[in-house]
């Protein structure tokens, strides 16, 4: 296991020139900023299964049996759909050690939704499909993080993704070194303050499960079915009344700790973030603060106040 996460993309967002007119979709983000902290394993299934670059474009059909090929755009139309399966069989079996995915956007063979379907006549249908390849990978890792180029300017799917990349890269790295249930529970009991923030029933129902792994005799199985739910969890965004929630729980770790200054100072930090006038960032910040000044052996834990590397800058940009 690395000491960085590593990240499966679609190659075209690295800068290579593989896409089918020649050119490249280089994300900056992504290789400016995000690569300081990941290891990227780019791959253009395109070109994997044999097509040059540049290349006839290819597209989505929806046949009228409701199959989805995927086939050249100009005639005489050749099905690559074969070609493609072929490719994730033998692909994706190898890349069970990513801890995420980015995929290029209306990409027939990528893209991660609204792709573009057209007939059997040629017609231009909804944009409803899903890549090829991106939907094998979807159903081989359902727990994987998945994103694709044009969602990621979103600030909060960004740092949603980004999170997500870091929690599954910290568990496999657990499952890497060997399961064992005291690891397990440390590693629950310091995402249980995150998990609350993503979603309060998802955190109400995975606790009586893990409560429950000394019940339980393979390991591995335990820690898949735990993946899932953590994933699952992790993969809604944190509210603005979830977080607020979280923070006004942390802030009673203080109560004996803070003065009249402090306490009002923290109560008005929060208030404000809750009303959108400031970033999550600010109270995040605020707290840290007094944990420094006033240590918390549980609060010290969470991986709530530093679930990726602050110089990606995410918080700066949540509202």
């Amino acid at each position: 296991m690395t000491t960085k996460p590593v990240l499966g993309i679609s190659g075209c967002l690295t800068g290579s020139a593989v896409r089918f007119d020649g050119g490249h979709k280089r994300m900056g983000f992504v290789m400016d900023e995000l690569a300081q902290w990941v290891n990227f394993r780019p791959v253009c299934p395109e070109m994997a299964i044999g097509l040059p670059t540049p290349r006839p474009a290819i597209r989505l059909t929806l046949t009228d049996s409701g199959e989805t090929q995927l086939r050249f755009s100009k005639p005489p139309h050749d099905d690559l759909t074969q070609k493609m399966a072929d490719f994730t069989a033998d692909y994706l079996p190898k890349i069970g050690d990513l801890s995420g995915f980015i995929v290029c956007a209306k990409s027939p063979s990528c893209g991660l939704e609204r792709v573009r379907l057209y007939d059997e006549n040629g017609n231009r249908g909804r944009k409803e499909g899903v890549g090829l390849f991106t939907a094998a990978l979807l159903e081989t890792y359902p727990w994987l993080p998945v994103e694709e180029d044009g969602r990621l300017h979103d600030p909060v799917l960004r740092e949603n993704f980004i999170e997500r990349v870091f929690a599954l890269h910290e568990l496999n790295t657990l499952r890497a070194k060997g399961l064992t249930r005291r690891g397990l529970l440390d590693f629950h009991s310091r995402y249980k303050l995150q998990l609350l923030a993503h979603h309060q029933a998802g955190y109400r129902e995975i606790g009586p499960f893990v409560a429950s792994l000394h019940e339980w005799e393979d390991l591995d199985a335990f820690f898949v079915a735990y993946r899932e739910k953590l994933m699952t969890i992790l993969k809604k965004p944190a509210s603005r009344k979830n977080h607020t929630n979280v923070l006004m729980h942390i802030q009673g770790y203080f109560r004996n700790q803070l003065n009249t200054r402090q306490r009002g100072e923290l109560r008005d930090v929060i208030l404000h973030y809750r009303n959108g006038q400031l970033p999550i960032l600010a109270p995040i910040t605020l707290l840290k603060h007094y944990l420094a000044e006033y240590p918390d052996r549980y609060l010290m834990t969470q991986n709530y106040f530093d679930p990726y590397p602050d110089d990606l800058g995410l918080r700066l940009a949540v509202k």
